[in-house]
């Protein structure tokens, strides 16, 4: 849902956190709630950004209270700059206790925090679900793309409080190389394109060829979800897709997306969903 007049990015402010000039050539601003605000800009092309990016700013304006914005720098070429742009109002931070914010980074009262941070696959995928997330009732959507901002601000805390390091659990530290985490996005990309033929676990990693704990463990860590758990948000996706726009039947849905059965079907929608399949034809 977009709605213009919730768009948060002018010219001025939008000059103050880049540093230097930048002209907006198209806003797509996303209703979150009345705390919250997003929107992805098209801007002039800015030199002297990093590739990609995220940067973190902070402004106090009285105890407790804060002003913090999120920019992420996602497409670059000769002619213009992509940014998501986040902005958590200071009544966003009213549901935290003064003294859990002033203890850890980067919220302190006398102190205005500009830093940078990396743009992992993770966010990645957060911004894109912030971007076309479609739910089935306005408050869905809402509490969805909350949660998904919220979990934005989380990782970029994260990334400024801690030193990056791609995996601190032992088991992961092959993600340190990036030809395995091209095996762990290959494997992504196989599951985008086969949702109407789900992959064992084996199957998948005969296909990218990477042993299967690590692909189970990797993709948990890229991606914040199970291989598993990933697979079945696709073809229930799908399935919302080819049941409210394309009209078929939960016969069709079923035996289209590669379940074994019509029933297999309506208990994992439901499930998922909260929603018998047929609730949502016509």
């Amino acid at each position: 849902m977009l709605k213009v007049k919730d768009s948060i990015a002018t010219t001025t402010t939008l000059d103050k956190l880049l540093g230097e000039e930048a002209t907006i050539i198209s806003r797509a601003p996303v209703y979150i709630n009345r705390l919250l605000r997003a929107e992805f800009l098209q801007v002039s092309a800015v030199s002297g950004l990093p590739e990609d990016g995220g940067r973190l700013f902070l402004y106090p304006i009285e105890d407790g209270q804060y002003s913090l914005h999120l920019l992420y720098l996602l497409d670059h070429d000769i002619s213009h700059t992509e940014i998501c742009w986040l902005h958590f109002l200071p009544e966003f931070f009213n549901m935290f206790d003064e003294e859990i914010l002033a203890n850890n980074t980067p919220f302190r009262f006398d102190q205005t925090t500009e830093q940078q941070f990396n743009i992992c696959h993770q966010t990645r995928n957060l911004i894109e679900q912030l971007r076309s997330l479609s739910a089935l009732t306005p408050l869905l959507q809402s509490l969805q793309l909350s949660e998904i901002a919220i979990h934005l601000l989380r990782r970029a805390i994260e990334n400024v409080t801690v030193p990056f390091a791609v995996c601190p659990v032992p088991a992961c530290r092959f993600l340190a190389h990036e030809a395995e985490r091209e095996k762990i996005l290959e494997a992504q990309k196989i599951l985008d394109a086969t949702t109407d033929k789900p992959l064992t676990i084996k199957e998948l990693s005969r296909k990218v060829a990477m042993n299967e704990c690590y692909l189970k463990k990797g993709f948990k860590t890229l991606t914040g979800k199970t291989i598993n758990d990933y697979q079945q948000e696709l073809r229930i996706n799908r399935a919302k897709t080819l049941l409210q726009q394309e009209g078929q039947t939960v016969s069709e849905v079923a035996m289209a997306l590669g379940y074994s059965s019509i029933s297999h079907f309506s208990t994992a929608f439901k499930k998922a969903t909260g929603m018998k399949p047929c609730e949502l034809l016509g």
